[in-house]
């Protein structure tokens, strides 16, 4: 299923310190890393444009980029085994386009910790959730927090029983088996409706073929989401985005799980 990671990097601390992160998850799906940087030609000051035109400003700061992108993180991404593509323009359009374009499987991105984990929205990641076909998987921010190597005990999958369940699933149970990691499916229903809604899980995994552990938990859905996959000590939070959508893909609650959550989100 993921043959295709997509990384991209603006050279920070913290895109340094999920290298290893990024490492980690191309071996374990078997996968090579593409590593992408986007220049913003239109990033000067006003010191710069007393000196020299914007077109001088712009071709130097593609020259830098272009240096960096080559030398960055070359002993977890050789040059040689993993290409290096460099973009300008807006940060996350251009990503999610390289990732249409090149047909990848997985993007992968930090969020934000702390109070700037809160800022989420409007971020570059927030945009890629948004815009992006390809599954997207991200990580606390990694400049205060060195993210723990992803693993491949459980996963856990949010599920809500709405007519894109059974695509969430089957994205969800083929990535925790290449992965070799064993699936719980979550639920968040009514203490009324849980008969109901556990009949109707047991028939979607029948329907997807799909061997998980199921959990029904009752409560405010976020909240309760986080707290079982906690009991469940999950290595990854597999939610879903909504398919192809005028408005975006990114919804309230799918947004919240990713900001608050305290270890990675698989978003399909």
């Amino acid at each position: 299923m993921i043959d295709k990671i997509l990384f991209p990097v603006d050279f920070s601390p913290s895109c340094s310190a999920m290298a290893p992160y990024v490492r980690r998850a191309a071996d374990m799906f078997g996968a090579r890393v593409t590593v992408v940087h986007v220049c913003d030609l239109e990033s000067h000051n006003g010191f710069e444009l007393l000196a020299r035109v914007p077109q001088e400003i712009a071709d130097e700061h593609k020259d830098i980029a272009k240096e960096c992108l080559v030398s960055y993180l070359q002993s977890e991404f050789p040059p040689d085994e993993c290409s290096r593509i460099l973009c300008y323009g807006d940060a996350a359009a251009q990503i999610a386009q390289v990732a249409r374009t090149g047909k990848f499987d997985l993007i992968i991105m930090p969020t934000h910790a702390g109070r700037f984990r809160r800022m989420l929205l409007g971020s570059t990641t927030a945009k890629v959730l948004n815009d992006a076909d390809c599954p997207v998987l991200t990580t606390q921010h990694a400049e205060t927090v060195v993210p723990r190597p992803l693993e491949h005990r459980v996963w856990v999958c949010a599920i809500d029983l709405t007519p894109d369940s059974e695509r969430i699933l089957r994205l969800a149970s083929r990535a925790a088996a290449d992965a070799g990691a064993n699936l719980c499916v979550i639920h968040v229903t009514r203490e009324a409706a849980a008969q109901d809604a556990r009949r109707q899980l047991h028939k979607l995994l029948e329907k997807v073929g799909c061997e998980a552990t199921l959990r029904l938990a009752a409560g405010p859905t976020k909240e309760t989401l986080l707290e079982a996959a906690r009991h469940s000590a999950a290595d990854a939070l597999i939610v879903g985005r909504s398919p192809a959508d005028p408005v975006g893909r990114l919804r309230d609650l799918t947004y919240s799980l990713i900001r608050d959550s305290p270890f990675p989100v698989l978003s399909v």
